[in-house]
């Protein structure tokens, strides 16, 4: 799952998760203000690591924003995918 795993599909997890349109959801937006709280939060990373994205959640913390969030992801992406080659 981790080759589609991208940018949008952070978005529209975020966005459903918070009850949002992912039109609503910018990139440097924090997400705590837009409705996220840390219960939520670490559904999306529970369900994110069952999908081979292994993020923390202590990290996620410090980076409350899609982008931030997508740098996580982007650099275990790369991890993961180094290790399968």
């Amino acid at each position: 799952m981790t080759q589609s795993f991208s940018l949008d599909f952070m978005r529209r997890d975020i966005a459903t998760i918070i009850h949002l349109d992912p039109d609503e959801i910018g990139d440097e937006d924090n997400l705590m203000d837009l409705g996220l709280d840390s219960m939520r939060a670490m559904n999306l990373v529970v369900l994110w690591q069952k999908r081979g994205v292994p993020l923390d959640f202590s990290e996620m913390a410090l980076r409350p924003t899609l982008a931030g969030w997508w740098q996580l992801a982007a650099r275990h992406l790369d991890t993961v995918l180094e290790a399968r080659s």
